[in-house]
């Protein structure tokens, strides 16, 4: 593995990760047609970091506001809400580890992914707004989309988004509470996957500063498109294109 391919990667890995097409499941694909070969999803977690940066860089405003207004009712409920909905991809994630890193290492699994995925996305076309809220219940079922997100080709952005576009929440809200979302469980990653690169001899400075702000830099370009691309309702166009990807990465 030389420093062009983790560029590579870091910069796939940005355009993925905020896109509804599965980061995780793109990576998979890119090693496998590099020829890369690393341990369980060690690379990917590295990539997520990058990304984690680009969340905090774009929602900055909402994450200062959230901190200023702690003893606030409204900013409480909401962090209740981010709690509720991170369970279930913490207990899924903690129990089934080893089954899901499996995942990683093939790519005809991910083909299936990116097909659910891109069906998820192209039905998400007949998800009305009805300026509908979060709830205790909305959280729960948005971390449950979450939660089955752990699985390589299924996109976190574009399951959370969408259950929350099914549920009647605003576009905007629901992108925004997706990746508010996605800071505690990358955060949770991250630190485990550091552990798993030292264990592998896979963390060298070069490496690491390369592929973060690759990763950084792409990412936060893409979460801005994103964000317009919701704006104008262009959500379910992403559907096509994983459909198309899961069906190549069958047939490779």
């Amino acid at each position: 593995m030389s420093i062009i391919d983790i560029v590579i990667l870091g910069i796939l890995q940005g355009i993925t990760e905020f896109l509804p097409v599965s980061s995780s499941g793109h990576l998979v694909l890119a090693q496998y047609l590099l020829g890369i070969e690393s341990p369980g999803n060690t690379l990917e977690v590295l990539f997520h970091i990058g990304t984690l940066f680009s969340v905090f860089y774009v929602f900055n405003k909402d994450i200062k506001s959230i901190v200023i207004s702690l003893n606030e009712k409204p900013t409480q409920k909401l962090v209740i809400y981010i709690i509720i909905a991170t369970t279930p991809a913490v207990i899924i994630g903690l129990i089934f580890k080893s089954h899901i890193v499996n995942l990683f290492s093939s790519i005809v699994p991910v083909g299936y992914a990116l097909l659910l995925t891109g069906a998820i996305l192209t039905f998400s076309i007949n998800f009305k707004n009805k300026n509908k809220s979060l709830s205790y219940l909305y959280s729960l079922l948005i971390g449950l989309a979450q939660a089955i997100a752990i699985i390589p080709g299924i996109s976190r952005s574009g399951t959370t988004i969408s259950i929350s576009m099914l549920l009647g929440i605003p576009p905007k809200e629901a992108a925004r509470f997706s990746f508010l979302l996605s800071i505690p469980v990358i955060i949770g990653a991250g630190l485990l996957g550091f552990l798993e690169l030292e264990s592998y001899g896979l963390l060298t400075p070069k490496f690491i500063i390369t592929g973060i702000l690759t990763s950084f830099i792409v990412g936060t370009l893409s979460l801005k498109i994103l964000l317009k691309i919701l704006e104008v309702g262009r959500f379910h166009f992403f559907g096509i294109y994983c459909v198309i990807a899961g069906i190549v990465a069958i047939l490779s």
